[in-house]
């Protein structure tokens, strides 16, 4: 038994050193192969870094793009959050500016439109009148500026009161100069300025009264804007009532004239019948080869006669009928240009009298005349033509300028709608005007020349 164990004893202890190497060797050959594949890794994460690190150096690049695009986005933000703050401050100074100075652009304006259909300025002069005396009413029953408290100054109720129509007699002052010199400024283009300016007068005044509780009312500015209104339609009325005049003076000129015509057709057919009486009894007491003579003399005096006859027809009909008249077609290419045609009317008996009349001093060329178009009711045929081209009048304020853009070919074909048989002249001549271009053209090729030339050789 003991035997047994010695030898277990003795094989365990000759297998534990054989046990140890064959585990040693296992474990360097594990270790080995782990520093193996510990290199691969590490090569292999060498190569994958090699691989990736341009990606990592974008994802660098842009997170700091980012970042910096950030930052602007905000600053961007931020500027221009304070840009809108300030040109908003600067529109309002821009707006108060063009309101005291009256200067702004007439297509911000608008056109005005009326607001009262008076038939004549006194009209609006007793309508002026009128709202007046609603403003001074309203002022004398403390209605038109208004407090909205009761003050008391030192514990007197009367003191306070005092106090307050002190500053509303103050505030009733400085809106109507404010108003006064609006009124007093408003023209045709600056109509809603001045209204602007009674406004912004309003809000600024009640703005400073605001600690007072002082305010204008509503009913007192609307006064007041309705006196602005009715001023400058009345100014508008009373130009347009001169222009009526105007052109009530020039129809009896116009009529003068008429029956100037009409005694110089008179006396020149008195003249003519004076002469083919005494022709006449000179050729019954002439015979011989003379006899001829005063034949041809006295047939030529009744020619002239027949002539002077249906002139002083003529103007007998035009001075008896008011309507009678002639419509004419005219152009002045050097002073407004092609394509513009003025269509007038004049009763006189010669028309392009009135036509030569209009092209001496106040256009620097005379007109060329297209038509000329006799009829017994003028105004009504001046108005069928009118119509014609309404909708391209050059002056679209006045209906007395009688200008309209049209190229010849339509003004032809309105002619003859109105007028089949009326001659009509094409033809632009424009003497005047081609021949200062052309002279015009020659100096400026004189000077070229002359710019050429070398002063020394």
């Amino acid at each position: 038994m003991s035997a047994f164990f010695g030898f277990l004893l003795f094989a365990w202890l000759l297998g534990f050193p054989i046990a140890f190497i064959v585990v040693t060797r296992r474990l360097f050959k594990q270790r080995r192969t782990y520093r193996e594949e510990q290199e691969r890794s590490a090569d292999r994460i060498k190569e994958l870094e090699g691989y990736f690190k341009p990606l990592e150096d974008m994802y660098e690049e842009i997170a700091k793009v980012e970042s910096q695009y950030n930052a602007r986005t905000a600053a961007l933000a931020e500027l221009r959050s304070a840009y809108a703050e300030k040109k908003g401050a600067y529109n309002d100074l821009m707006d108060q500016l063009a309101i005291c100075e009256s200067r702004m652009n007439i297509a911000e304006l608008g056109l005005y439109e009326p607001h009262f259909d008076y038939t004549d300025s006194e009209q609006y002069k007793n309508a002026i009148k009128t709202c007046r005396e609603s403003q001074k009413l309203m002022a004398a029953e403390k209605t038109a500026v208004i407090c909205r408290i009761n003050w008391s100054l030192n514990g007197s109720e009367a003191k306070g009161q005092t106090m307050a129509n002190r500053g509303i007699r103050l505030t009733l002052r400085a809106f109507n100069s404010e108003c006064d010199a609006a009124i007093a400024n408003a023209r045709w283009n600056n109509v809603k300025v001045m209204e602007k300016r009674i406004r912004a007068a309003r809000a600024k005044i009640d703005a400073l009264n605001e600690s007072n509780a002082i305010f204008i009312s509503e009913q007192y500015e609307a006064l007041k804007l309705k006196e602005l209104y009715l001023t400058h339609e009345c100014r508008e009325k009373n130009k347009a009532e001169r222009e009526e005049k105007a052109e009530l003076a020039r129809a009896n000129r116009e009529e003068q004239r008429l029956l100037q015509d009409r005694e110089r057709a008179r006396r020149e057919e008195e003249r003519y019948r004076t002469l083919l009486a005494k022709a006449r009894a000179e050729a019954e007491n002439v015979v011989g080869p003379k006899l001829a003579a005063f034949n041809e003399q006295v047939r030529v005096l009744e020619a002239d006669l027949a002539e002077a006859q249906q002139q002083l027809a003529r103007a007998d009909a035009m001075a008896e009928r008011t309507k009678s008249g002639f419509v004419y077609v005219i152009s002045n290419i050097g002073s407004f240009g092609e394509n513009v045609v003025k269509i007038g009317m004049t009763r006189r008996l010669d028309p392009e009298e009135r036509i030569r009349e209009l092209g001496d001093a106040s256009v620097p060329f005379i007109f060329d005349i297209h038509a000329v178009l006799y009829s017994d009711d003028a105004p009504a045929l001046e108005r069928a033509l009118h119509s014609e081209f309404d909708g391209s009048r050059v002056n679209t304020t006045n209906a007395r300028k009688e200008f309209f853009r049209a190229t010849i070919d339509e003004v032809e074909a309105a002619v003859r709608r109105v007028a089949p048989t009326a001659p009509f002249f094409r033809d632009f001549e424009a003497q005047e005007y081609r021949e200062t271009l052309a002279r015009r053209t020659e100096m400026l090729q004189v000077r070229q020349v002359n710019e050429e030339l070398p002063i020394a050789v």
